[in-house]
């Protein structure tokens, strides 16, 4: 409070507007404020609604224990991040101090995936949207501000994309903490303004979750994750809270929970269907289709990649497609991945095949190199198990020129499983075979 230069009397103002903007009323003065000082504990959301008001007047983020309050929330080895009771950016700063502060080490072991919080998302989205709804706005920044926001976080997935999930890792999540956070605390020019700048926070949570995903953290993953979904819902803008859904659904797929995974999905597609471009939906029934596959549901997978596909038929310019479809890369792209992994799933590796080349083709080698090695791997594998060693062989051999210079747990995977897969041959004296394993190697090796 002496920092921020506020008297006691503005301060308590300051603090009734915030909560004003929550849906509470209070009655609090400069003598409620001169009890604070004096050891009093606020009640309520109190704490919460003093911590934003001075994060507004300072221009950095403050949670509650900051203002020496203890926090009611669990610490992050208990399950922070886990939760959809709590503000996402509450949520969010212990697990930003844990990346940046701690031993990772010690924080990660204690980061499990939890089965239980996938449901989380479908037992609130209701009830999150209408908390997000009480939420009001006043006028300080503006479209501006948020194209701004916008700008950085389309460098930092461009960045992700070329050359893997931790190159720029650090510099995102101190970005996320000490410029996006503020933000988002903000007051705003319109309603609609603010919705845009939680919008694209979401998206940069969203990052952070996929960037902890591609090092094969999954825990941590998943409880950025969450708080990206929240951040969504309280955008309200028309489909982004899905895409984080449709997220955690693929997820679970790696994770062999496909019964929870198709409810997300479906889930996801319910929010949007009808309203959104025929890409964006295609996007979201492309990977309903995949946890249908994965579950067994053949003939639903078949109706679903039927109508991605007709979807995607429709030509529609760039600009129809929000920016938090976009971000992953050209919606063609995504769509054509999904449904090899589909195809996949069916046992049809000659379709799985095509679909992984189209998704290839349809996204620039450099902007994407990260997602066209690991497709182009995933074709090299449906190739070989058709028995064509000679074209499984050449696309690994192109799988290996994208991944130059990208840092991914999952390159290093898919390089892992080529070695083993090419190992008989390599054994049989195939030459191309053998000049792969070398070339895998120095690879691995740096």
């Amino acid at each position: 409070m002496e920092a921020s230069a506020l008297s006691y009397a503005a301060v308590a103002a300051r603090v009734r507007t915030v909560a004003s903007e929550h849906g509470e009323t209070l009655r609090t003065n400069k003598s409620t404020v001169q009890h604070w000082i004096s050891g009093a504990r606020p009640a309520g959301r109190t704490p919460w609604f003093l911590a934003q008001a001075l994060s507004r007047r300072l221009g950095r983020t403050l949670a509650v224990e900051d203002l020496g309050f203890p926090r009611h929330a669990a610490q992050v080895h208990d399950g922070t991040g886990l939760s959809l009771d709590t503000d996402p950016i509450d949520a969010l700063l212990p697990i930003w101090k844990a990346e940046l502060d701690v031993d990772r080490r010690r924080f990660l072991s204690a980061s499990a995936y939890s089965a239980a919080a996938a449901l989380l998302p479908l037992e609130a989205v209701n009830e999150v949207a209408a908390r997000a709804a009480m939420a009001k706005t006043g006028a300080t920044l503006g479209v501006a501000d948020v194209a701004a926001v916008r700008d950085m976080v389309s460098m930092f997935t461009e960045m992700d994309e070329r050359h893997g999930g931790q190159h720029g890792r650090t510099a995102l999540i101190s970005y996320l903490r000490d410029d996006v956070a503020p933000l988002c605390r903000a007051q705003f020019s319109s309603e609609q303004t603010h919705g845009e700048m939680l919008m694209i926070a979401s998206r940069a949570v969203h990052l952070a979750g996929f960037k902890a995903y591609d090092a094969g953290e999954h825990g941590l993953a998943q409880r950025y994750y969450l708080q990206s979904f929240r951040l969504a819902a309280e955008s309200r803008v028309l489909g982004a809270d899905g895409l984080v859904l449709r997220t955690m659904a693929l997820q679970g797929l790696k994770r062999n929970r496909p019964e929870e995974c198709v409810a997300l999905a479906e889930t996801a597609v319910s929010r949007l269907k009808g309203k959104a471009d025929p890409y964006t939906e295609a996007t979201f029934r492309s990977a309903l289709a995949h946890t249908y596959a994965k579950a067994g549901r053949d003939s639903d997978a078949v109706a679903e990649v039927n109508h991605s596909q007709n979807l995607m038929a429709v030509q529609q310019p760039p600009e129809a497609i929000p920016f938090w479809v976009q971000a992953w890369g050209p919606p063609k792209g995504t769509v054509f991945a999904r449904v090899a992994e589909v195809f996949n799933e069916l046992d049809d590796p000659a379709n799985a095949a095509s679909q992984y080349a189209r998704a290839v083709a349809s996204r620039a080698d450099k902007t994407y190199a990260r997602v066209n090695a690991l497709n182009t791997a995933a074709e090299a594998r449906m190739h070989l198990q058709r028995g064509h060693i000679e074209s499984a062989c050449e696309a690994w051999g192109r799988s290996l020129d994208l991944m130059t210079g990208v840092r991914s747990e999952r390159t290093k995977k898919a390089v892992a499983s080529m070695r083993r897969q090419l190992a008989v041959f390599r054994d049989r004296g195939v030459r191309q075979a053998a000049e792969l394993d070398d070339r895998a190697r120095v690879y691995l090796a740096t």
